[in-house]
């Protein structure tokens, strides 16, 4: 896997922070937008704390998310965000590893196709250990109470 910056990156890499892992599109016109706006607001809530927390959006469509389109998407909604990629294998083991389906839709006239996909958020610890999962209607207030309570006991 790598970041929208083409950069190696595995999980040792957030080692040391809250990790909050979601996996989409940037083409998706309601779930990934709402999701990464809770969780950018979560980060927000956290203040100075904001530091020790970074969100890996995990694109589900290598081929339309470059990473010019995939790092400016991740950076919209947060300074913390992150965009993930990789080869169509790499992105499909990964989300096989956590149980996340998806399935493309049939091109339009113009190409253009939705991505059917799980919308779980994966909360991670400091030492990468996996600690909550959460969803789209997770309110942001709730993300960074559980946050909060992740960064206190780590």
């Amino acid at each position: 896997m790598q970041t929208a910056d083409h950069q190696r990156v595995s999980a040792s890499h957030y080692l040391g922070k809250v990790v909050l892992v979601y996996f989409g599109y940037t083409h998706c016109p309601d779930v990934c937008p709402l999701t990464m706006a809770h969780m950018a607001r979560a980060v927000q809530l956290l203040g100075p704390k904001a530091k020790n927390v970074r969100i890996l959006f995990v694109t589900v469509d290598p081929h339309r998310d470059t990473g010019p389109v995939l790092r400016a998407y991740a950076s919209a909604f947060s300074p913390e965000a992150r965009g993930i990629t990789g080869s169509p294998q790499q992105i499909k083991a990964l989300a096989t590893r956590y149980h996340v389906a998806y399935s493309y839709g049939k091109p339009d006239e113009a190409g253009n196709y939705t991505v059917t996909h799980s919308a779980a958020i994966y909360v991670f610890d400091e030492q990468g250990h996996g600690e909550l999962i959460g969803t789209e209607a997770t309110p942001p207030d709730q993300i960074a109470h559980d946050l909060k309570q992740i960064i206190r006991l780590g």
